[in-house]
């Protein structure tokens, strides 16, 4: 092996031999991964709930072993928590760290520049404290990767909780940490027969084609093999693409929300889909008040409460334009709500 500092250029992408391989999916982004062993390319969930069948995939990624991990380049940004990105030349890389692993980067993701191919690799000096499986995929990773992916397309990834209630009405909750996703949540799920899609993230992306979700394909249903392995991870998946679903569905609405794995408290991560019919912006107050968005407001509402990276000034002003579609496809609101079960029976019974 080498150390990480030797792998520098696009040409060694996916390179090597590979003898295991595994895909998923997740809003429509196909990712496919090959590694030298099954432990390598594993998923833990709830990734696995987003497992997919063998496609040509979008993004694709490679898994190998390296020496060490030394820190290069000019760090661009610092997240504070468990992963910095650096600069060097005209390519970036993200370092992953925890205390638990020692001193050095446990793995580093190399990403060509449009975010198409990728290697991850893992540091072989700490094997003993990270050979259980898991350990290339796992979280932040797999949202750094799609989130960069989907600042070249017209999506975006937001602070929210999504909705789908057994008519088909999906509706999307917006908010900070605090402003009462979780509560939402947990009054709909009380009250209705809903599938909740993600508790805490969600991606809009337009709603240019159907969607099949990778549970349909695979035919996992809750509670699933994987389900069953993490039995408080809450999957429902009946609602989302109902069996009368048609092309005729979709053009109901030009936006389609998806659920992630990256899920919040409530730990509810659906891989469906649904046209998105409303979007509300959550905050505490008194009355339920529902009030109207302009476009404008909405772009400013929402931009605060995504997931952009902002490292990259094309980035932001491709989240920007995709933003004002949104704003202008799907009305917007501010609710101002107070957490009992009014809140629900208020957007029940609210017409545009």
């Amino acid at each position: 092996m080498r150390t990480g500092t030797e792998v520098d250029s696009p040409d060694e992408f996916l390179t090597g031999a590979s003898e295991c391989d595994s895909s998923f999916r997740i809003a429509g982004v196909s990712v496919g991964v090959r590694g030298g062993r099954d432990a390598d390319i594993a998923m833990v969930a709830p990734l696995t709930l987003f497992r997919s069948e063998r496609v040509l995939p979008d993004i694709e990624i490679q898994v190998k072993w390296v020496d060490d991990l030394r820190p290069v380049g000019r760090t661009v940004f610092d997240s504070g928590a468990t992963w910095r990105l650096y600069e060097r030349g005209d390519r970036f890389h993200f370092d992953f760290s925890a205390p638990f692993y020692g001193e050095q980067p446990y793995r580093r993701l190399l990403v060509n520049g449009g975010f198409t191919k990728a290697t991850i690799q893992l540091n072989a000096s700490c094997a003993e404290r990270s050979s259980y499986p898991g350990v290339a995929l796992s979280y932040p990773l797999d949202e750094l990767l799609v989130m960069h992916y989907l600042a070249y397309e017209s999506a975006i990834e937001l602070h929210a909780s999504g909705i789908v209630h057994r008519d088909g009405i999906a509706n999307l909750f917006v908010g900070h940490s605090g402003a009462g996703k979780s509560t939402t949540t947990r009054l709909w799920t009380e009250r209705e027969d809903v599938e909740v899609l993600s508790d805490d993230r969600i991606i809009v992306r337009r709603d240019d084609q159907p969607f099949r979700a990778p549970s349909a394909a695979l035919g996992i249903s809750a509670p699933g093999s994987d389900a069953a392995q993490t039995p408080q991870l809450r999957l429902r998946d009946r609602w989302a693409l109902p069996i009368g679903h048609s092309a005729q569905d979709d053009r109901k609405s030009s936006m389609r929300m998806y659920g992630t794995p990256w899920h919040g408290e409530a730990m509810y991560a659906s891989p469906n889909s649904a046209p998105l019919a409303r979007i509300f912006v959550l905050e505490h107050g008194h009355g339920n008040v529902i009030t109207p968005l302009s476009p404008s407001q909405a772009v400013a509402e929402l931009f605060a409460r995504s997931f952009v990276p902002f490292h990259r000034h094309e980035y932001v002003d491709s989240a920007l334009v995709f933003l004002e579609e949104l704003a202008n496809a799907v009305p917007v609101y501010r609710y101002a709500f107070e957490p009992d079960q009014r809140a629900v029976e208020k957007i029940r019974n609210f017409h545009d």
